[in-house]
């Protein structure tokens, strides 16, 4: 292989991760992560609850038991969405409190903007559309960040961790609610078949979006399992790193403090 041949095969390996199971260049998979979300949107709410059976309610349910959020903290909500947990947070900080809905995708943190506003939730509440890798707050700033269902469409999941400890206040705690890997090879079977061959006929049936859905359900296959997403974030710096397994090892909740 000759020099320039080994620069250009060193590139390719340096620029390219995976887009669901298809491998892509860095700089496409943000723009294909937001057609995704784009696309599903207007119906994402709704698949939610469809899609977990609305079991969904209760893995946020438990973030937020575990949050320690009090009245009058900060509190960043990233890759919010439609604000499920952004909710909670306003109620929970009152109004000496501030939460941050913070999202890389305009349609998704305009829907989260309308559903939060048409619930009365005005006033402690602001909404930011940002990268998770290059978190645009200063050092130091939040009691908590949560993120629920979207470390997975990261592209540089180091980085994105990195930057959510440096605006984390000494003190202060991350939660990463994600897809994980089961526990039981029954289980993992059974998800399998799920994921692959309804999920994406319910995505065709209700959002008339067969592929997003399909793209979805390969991402959750390419995140890394739990031990794997702690030591991730032992690595940026977090400390009493912990994940709990729910529904499984379907669901799990991690959590990690800065001090």
């Amino acid at each position: 292989m000759t020099s320039e041949n080994q620069s250009t095969h060193k590139n390719l390996n340096e620029e390219t991760t995976h887009f669901g199971f298809q491998t892509v260049a860095k700089s496409e998979k943000v723009q294909k992560v937001a057609e995704v979300f784009h696309s599903v949107a207007a119906k994402y709410d709704l698949m939610n609850d469809v899609m977990s059976f609305g079991v969904h309610r209760l893995w946020k349910k438990f973030t937020i038991e575990c949050s320690g959020v009090q009245k009058g903290q900060n509190i960043l909500d990233l890759a919010g969405g439609t604000g499920d947990l952004t909710a909670k947070f306003s109620r929970l900080v009152g109004e000496t409190g501030h939460v941050i809905l913070a999202d890389i995708n305009a349609s998704m943190l305009k829907v989260g903007r309308d559903k939060l506003r048409n619930m009365g939730i005005v006033g402690n509440v602001s909404y930011v559309q940002a990268n998770a890798e290059a978190l645009p707050f200063p050092d130091n700033h939040f009691d908590c960040i949560t993120i629920a269902f979207g470390l997975r469409n990261v592209t540089d999941k180091d980085a994105a961790l990195r930057s959510m400890y440096r605006v984390l206040k000494p003190g202060g705690r991350l939660l990463v609610l994600e897809f994980s890997k089961p526990v039981f090879d029954p289980l993992s079977k059974l998800y399998d078949l799920y994921s692959f061959h309804i999920l994406p006929k319910m995505g065709k049936l209700i959002a008339q979006d067969e592929e997003s859905y399909r793209y979805l359900a390969e991402s959750i296959r390419m995140h890394p399992n739990q031990a794997t997403l702690k030591e991730m974030m032992v690595s940026a710096g977090f400390t009493e790193t912990e994940f709990f397994n729910m529904t499984g090892g379907v669901v799990a909740l991690h959590r990690g403090f800065k001090f």
